[in-house]
């Protein structure tokens, strides 16, 4: 992963971004980070980001909204709230990470053929619009989107799925889908 080392000016940067940030539920206490590095310290996967938790809050801090939206760091979070359980100041670091990966989403600033990316919008996608998702068709997408040629790797395990009935091509969807509309759409106002 390269980090982009540019010299940014301070017109560049994004002041209304930490504003955003911190008006936000899950990132109103970021303001109050030590930078102790206790998250970034019991992060287990620190060290396969482009940015630890740590840095990544002072980027925040600073306005590099481009490049903190642009991170593999907020992918790689794993959801294990180890970071939220060590920090001394009560930061929710994992639901950070959740407030940036939908933000990365609404400005399309996320890597385009990540994995991770790619399998949270299409599996946001097939839920909005059916309710329940189809493995085997996230999964198809997903190999589509980001490596095709893994499909043929993984067409050996996907008919053993299919033949033990671990995974149909049945697309189940829930009875009131106008429900779950009307509340998806209250979520984005």
């Amino acid at each position: 992963m390269e980090i982009n080392k540019r010299i940014k000016y301070e017109k560049e940067l994004d002041d209304s971004f930490w504003r955003w940030i911190v008006s936000t539920p899950g990132g109103e206490n970021v303001e109050q980070c030590i930078q102790c590095g206790m998250c970034s310290g019991s992060c287990p996967l620190s060290i396969y980001m482009d940015y630890t938790p740590r840095r990544l809050i002072a980027m925040i801090k600073a306005g590099f909204k481009d490049e903190v939206l642009k991170s593999f760091t907020i992918w790689l979070c794993s959801s294990c709230y180890t970071c939220t359980i060590q920090c001394p100041m009560n930061i929710k670091v994992t639901d950070l990470m959740y407030i940036l990966k939908q933000k990365a989403i609404e400005n399309k600033k996320y890597p385009k053929r990540f994995p991770i990316s790619v399998l949270s919008k299409e599996f946001f996608n097939m839920v909005s619009k059916k309710g329940r998702n189809t493995e085997i068709n996230l999964v198809f997408k997903l190999l589509l989107k980001t490596n095709p040629l893994k499909f043929f790797g993984m067409a050996s395990l996907g008919l053993k799925l299919i033949k033990t009935g671990r995974m149909n091509f049945k697309s189940d969807a829930i009875k009131n889908i106008k429900q779950l509309k009307t509340i998806l759409n209250s979520i984005e106002e």
